[in-house]
């Protein structure tokens, strides 16, 4: 079963959907602007991803220029700010049974979808 954290306003999370779609593999769409995050359930999935909390972070929204850049926090801090904030969270994020992917690239999710 693949999931996907969508964003249907986003153009690379509608490209990575309709991908699996065409795949016709069984998936799920979560989207985590609605169905938001815990901080229990973003953890686990960035311990998926196998990255730290602040590489999932969306660099270039007003939101981290305004209130985050330049300033240090710590993991569980960044957790806590994604989830209050989930627009910081790099989108789309594919995740399968064995690992997670933030799928920006067609080449991410081909990989993907060979599992």
């Amino acid at each position: 079963m693949i999931t996907i954290y969508h964003n249907p306003r986003c153009s690379k999370s509608r490209n990575a959907l309709d991908a699996i779609r065409k795949s016709q593999k069984k998936y799920e769409v979560i989207e985590y602007l609605t169905d938001l995050f815990t901080e229990e359930s973003l953890s686990r999935l960035i311990d998926s991803l196998n990255i730290k909390p602040d590489e999932l972070v969306r660099k270039t929204e007003s939101i981290y220029i305004e209130n985050y850049k330049g300033k240090s926090y710590t993991d569980a801090e960044w957790i806590k700010i994604l989830v209050e904030n989930p627009k910081l969270i790099q989108r789309p994020i594919v995740e399968t049974s064995s690992r997670a992917f933030v799928a920006r690239d067609e080449q991410t999710i081909e990989t993907i979808l060979k599992d």
